[in-house]
């Protein structure tokens, strides 16, 4: 064979090989990229002279279900912080995204900021026609302290004071359908987590998070026990998924397990995946929001008959 043949067949097989991985990048792009409308900012309450805020990300071809996303970690928030990337596997299933922000602590505590994202969700139930979302179909999705607040909605959310001067405090805070990752459930019960002093008190990084008494360990009882998911489970439970990693040292996997054991006592479901060497946060999550998706399409889909 020439030098001249062997250079040709060279030169083509480069060419195929970029041809091949420019159409991979640009596919991955196209992929994380999809068509939407975004409205941010919309203000749903007020915290400490600090507007409370919702993005709204609406798919070129919504399915008129929302998703509300507490885009929250370590119980801190940036408004407009949440990038549509992240949930494309939502966007695509035609999900209506409702990013809410909250503000941070320690300049608020963990109460407020449960409270302030059941005031979200009645927000968005009260002007989900405006969305074209129908407001008895909305799941919740988070990490870790978006988890955490996920299932405070799940297991605490519902009907507001029908005596309330806002008509958005009248409605329900409650949510349909939860998929989460690492979510805290037990705050009394913190058990091989780095944030546990052994001492019974809150997780250490945090205390402030939770007020000027929660290093008394007699009010923690009370405070920890009102913000810990697993002492709240009922018959009510919406079904739940969660991803959590066997290798979490912040939140350990027995958060989730103990968590779906409450709930199976009452016949609930809770499918619990577990992500063999996950820590807190693992490369692949994204991929795993397909499988949020399935969860989604499965219990609020299939409510259109």
């Amino acid at each position: 064979m020439s030098v001249r043949r062997i250079l040709r067949n060279l030169v083509i097989f480069l060419a195929a090989v970029l041809l091949f991985v420019v159409i991979c990048v640009g596919s991955i792009w196209i992929y994380f990229h999809p068509r939407l409308e975004r409205v941010n900012g919309l203000v749903y309450g007020q915290r400490q002279g600090h507007d409370l805020t919702i993005d709204v990300l609406r798919p070129a071809h919504p399915n008129g279900i929302g998703i509300v996303v507490m885009a929250s970690g370590g119980w801190k928030s940036q408004a407009g912080s949440f990038r549509p990337w992240i949930a494309a596997p939502l966007l695509r299933r035609g999900y209506t995204l409702f990013a809410v922000y909250h503000v941070s602590q320690p300049e608020v505590t963990v109460m407020d900021i449960t409270e302030d994202v059941n005031r979200a969700v009645r927000y968005i139930r009260h002007n989900a026609r405006q969305y074209h979302v129908d407001p008895q179909r909305l799941g919740v999705t988070g990490g870790s302290s978006g988890g955490h607040l996920s299932l405070m909605l799940a297991t605490r959310g519902g009907p507001g004071p029908a005596e309330a001067a806002d008509p958005v405090d009248r409605e329900s805070s409650a949510i349909q359908a939860v998929a989460i990752f690492y979510p805290v459930t037990d705050l009394l019960n913190l058990g091989n987590s780095t944030e546990n002093l052994g001492d019974g008190g809150p997780p250490k990084s945090f205390a402030r998070g939770f007020g000027p008494q929660s290093t008394n360990l007699a009010v923690w009882k009370v405070i920890g026990r009102e913000l810990s998911p697993i002492y709240y489970v009922t018959s009510n439970l919406p079904p739940s998924l969660i991803y959590h990693g066997d290798a979490d040292t912040l939140v350990p996997l027995d958060q989730s397990e103990r968590f779906q054991a409450e709930a199976r006592k009452l016949g609930r479901t809770v499918e619990l995946v577990v992500h063999h060497g996950g820590k807190h946060g693992w490369i692949s999550m994204v991929w795993d929001l397909r499988r949020f998706a399935d969860w989604f399409d499965h219990y609020l889909r299939q409510q259109t008959g």
